[in-house]
């Protein structure tokens, strides 16, 4: 029981360095507000991630183009990873590193957002599609842990997570998510 009473602890320590962390919040707002502003000129939020991150970019995603709280119109978000037989193919004849570059390459247009989500920031085929959205002059916002890694110096917007525990950088980006979500939505349709 010390043991799942630790890892419960130690998530709650670290919620509590990102809630105290006033330049981390700040940069949460400039999210929310760079996501409203491309879905307002009917741009897209893509998503890209590995393992858990690639679960976590596909579950943002879906609360953007399903709904979050409440009933209202959906929003163009995909997660890049979700046609297995492109990233197969792409893997195949190509290599991993290139999978999300190249759907980046033939999907997005300016002024598109990408969601970069990996602990280290280092991530080869999550840096290889920055560098691409950079190119199509895609708005980057980062998802990392502590360093930021290679990210760091090519995303718009980091929002690194002060932490180098693979699990608990990641519950920390579904929780950031999950509000950037909730805002997103609030202030787009407000209710009623």
């Amino acid at each position: 029981m010390d043991t799942i009473k630790k890892q419960i602890q130690d998530s709650i320590d670290l919620k509590n360095k990102v809630l105290n962390d006033v330049e981390l919040l700040r940069k949460t707002e400039e999210v929310i507000h760079t996501i409203v502003h491309a879905f307002k000129q009917s741009k897209k939020v893509l998503f890209c991630g590995n393992g858990g991150s690639a679960a976590d970019a596909q579950h943002l995603a879906a609360e953007f183009s399903g709904r979050y709280y409440y009933d209202r119109p959906p929003l163009y978000a995909e997660a890049l990873h979700v046609n297995t037989s492109f990233v197969t193919a792409v893997a195949n004849d190509y290599s991993f590193d290139v999978v999300y570059a190249r759907m980046i390459e033939a999907m997005a247009a300016d002024g598109d957002v990408l969601i970069a989500l990996s602990t280290s920031g280092n991530s080869s085929n999550v840096v290889k599609a920055v560098e691409m959205a950079n190119q199509k002059n895609m708005k980057v916002i980062s998802f990392t842990g502590e360093s930021g890694g290679q990210l760091k110096a090519i995303s718009q917007v980091l929002i690194n997570i002060p932490s180098t525990d693979t699990p608990r950088i990641q519950e920390c980006h579904m929780l950031l998510g999950h509000i950037i979500c909730k805002e997103v939505e609030a202030i787009l349709f407000p209710k009623k």
